[in-house]
């Protein structure tokens, strides 16, 4: 049996798929799911002036779709291999590597920016409730197969949730996101999804690296989510909210998000 049909963990490749681009200071840009490394490739052409930028594959998807990891902690620490030391931005479900990425390994992050992502889920029947769904969501990408037909009629349906209906074609992306596989995505689900993460104050406290929280001023649940995480990392953690765009702040807004990022990279 072929490792993209589900084969076995020791025969799958572990280093995850990225590309570089620029020189200077090193940023890795981080993707949400059903994403790529491709997806940021407009933010990453605008900072690449000024910096090296990584754009990062996460396990399951794109180029690193047979790239199996067991959990929010393997991904995190696959994540510092690729990366190396530098800035870490991560969007969604790449804000819940790149925190695990900070959790395991701070020396390997000079900063960490956050943006759209979940402090984590606090009780324990919330995060069963959470895994079921995704499940639940694993098992139809699962019957979609692996042709772009099955992958299209997916994304589609991804696509016209709240948190997305309202993107325009540039902002959703769609090209990068077709060069997923289903069973790729449906592992990145049942490994990574928002009902994995705990809600680990003690950690959290204990991030020592400046830490950028970002979230779309009309997504009034990551808002909140926000400035409660904000306020859980302590001192060295600010919060900012993009107006006018929603959950999907570097999409939205590339070059808002460009010049926030920027001009907090350069504050002292």
């Amino acid at each position: 049996m072929s490792p993209r049909a589900g084969g076995p963990v020791a025969d799958r490749p572990r280093a995850l798929a990225v590309e570089r681009v620029g020189a200077g200071e090193r940023i890795v840009l981080v993707h949400g799911f059903t994403q790529t490394g491709r997806s940021w490739r407009e933010i990453a052409t605008r900072l690449s002036d000024h910096y090296e930028v990584l754009c990062v594959d996460l396990p399951g998807h794109g180029r690193s779709a047979d790239v199996v990891a067991g959990d929010l902690s393997d991904a995190g620490r696959l994540l510092a291999e690729a990366a190396g030391e530098a800035t870490y931005v991560g969007y969604s479900m790449g804000g819940r590597v790149a925190l695990h990425s900070a959790f395991a390994h701070p020396a390997a992050l000079r900063r960490l920016v956050l943006v759209g992502a979940h402090p984590g889920i606090e009780h324990e029947d919330a995060r069963v409730a959470r895994r079921r769904a995704d499940d639940r969501l694993a098992r139809r990408l699962e019957a979609t197969g692996t042709d772009h037909l099955g992958i299209d009629d997916f994304l589609a349906e991804w696509l016209a949730a709240p948190h997305f209906a309202h993107l325009d074609e540039a902002a959703a992306g769609l090209d990068a996101r077709r060069e997923n596989t289903a069973a790729g995505l449906a592992r990145a689900l049942r490994a990574l999804g928002t009902g994995t993460q705990e809600f680990d104050r003690d950690r959290l406290r204990g991030l020592a690296m400046p830490v950028l929280v970002v979230a779309g001023g009309l997504d009034r649940t990551f808002i909140e989510l926000g400035r409660q995480l904000t306020a859980v990392i302590g001192e060295n953690a600010t919060f900012t909210a993009v107006p006018g765009v929603g959950h999907a702040v570097p999409f939205e807004a590339p070059h808002r998000f460009a010049e926030l990022l920027g001009n907090w990279l350069r504050a002292p």
